[in-house]
């Protein structure tokens, strides 16, 4: 690989605004804050959601009524037969 091309690759902190969760991992993105984490000063990136808070990893996402669904298109356009 080309020397001087690649950004630079680091940790950064992810903060989740919803619930306000920090999260350690490495990133090429760059920010202009920061913050203390277990005695490092890392770059902090905020974002909307994250694991934390997205309903599909917390467990409360919806579940449709499908049968529900398919009852009512039948009942609206009749069985094929």
């Amino acid at each position: 690989m080309r020397d001087g091309i690649h950004p630079a690759y680091r940790e950064v902190a992810f903060r989740d605004t919803a619930t306000g969760t920090v999260f350690r991992t490495r990133s090429t993105i760059s920010s202009d804050q920061t913050v203390e984490l277990d005695g490092d000063t890392l770059p902090l990136v905020t974002v909307d959601t994250s694991s934390a808070s997205h309903s599909f990893w917390t467990g409360s996402a919806r579940v449709l009524d499908t049968a529900g669904r398919v009852e009512k298109f039948h009942a609206r356009y009749g069985r094929r037969s």
